[in-house]
């Protein structure tokens, strides 16, 4: 599966398990190691951890497993490799913490839905 098609499929999953604040980052023209991070947030641990297992077991049915998964056992910062695709999870309190989002500031805001936010990388 194309990298686009995969951080596409990954928020849809996201959606269906209720993930809120989903951001979706394209680095193609920035960074080597990854075309898109994708980054959510959840309303508790479990529902950090459920929405891994989720993702993780929808994607497994379509042969697709990921590089490694961090952060699971404690789910307040739970990243997902999928190689093109870095999903990060996030327990809401320790998003604000992290801020991941705003190291990638730079990125312009290109298209909103619903709780998708696109941001699509300059040249």
């Amino acid at each position: 599966m194309e990298s686009e098609a995969l951080a596409e499929t990954i928020v849809n999953l996201l959606e269906s398990k209720k993930a809120e604040e989903i951001i979706l980052i394209d680095l193609r023209r920035k960074v080597d190691y990854t075309d898109f991070f994708v980054i959510c947030s959840s309303r508790s641990t479990k529902h950090t951890q459920g929405i891994c297992e989720f993702i993780s077991l929808e994607l497994e049915k379509l042969g697709i497993r990921p590089l490694g998964i961090e952060g699971l056992e404690l789910g307040q910062w739970i990243v997902m490799d999928y190689e093109t695709v870095i999903l990060h999870i996030f327990y809401e309190p320790i998003r604000k913490i992290y801020a991941l989002e705003e190291l990638w500031g730079d990125f312009p805001l290109r298209k909103k839905q619903k709780n998708l936010q696109v941001s699509l990388s300059q040249e």
